[in-house]
């Protein structure tokens, strides 16, 4: 699709940039998993694996011993 000639009847979707590739910065790390799972294009994963990396660890939980 070329860009500009759909401009009338595209509806504005907020994952969606106006050229048509997917805005990865609103989504969550599991999603962003799944993507790079189900992802085939190097290109797509290389930008989903750098969005991940920008992403800052999710905190590991710690489990205590209950003391009894």
């Amino acid at each position: 699709m070329a860009v500009g000639q759909n401009q009338r009847n595209r509806k504005n979707d907020p994952m969606v940039s106006k050229t048509g590739k997917a805005k990865l910065g609103p989504l969550t790390v599991t999603q962003l998993n799944k993507l790079l799972e189900s992802s085939t294009k190097p290109k797509e994963k290389a930008k989903i694996q750098r969005a991940l990396n920008k992403r800052p660890p999710a905190p590991a939980a710690i489990a205590e011993p209950v003391a009894t």
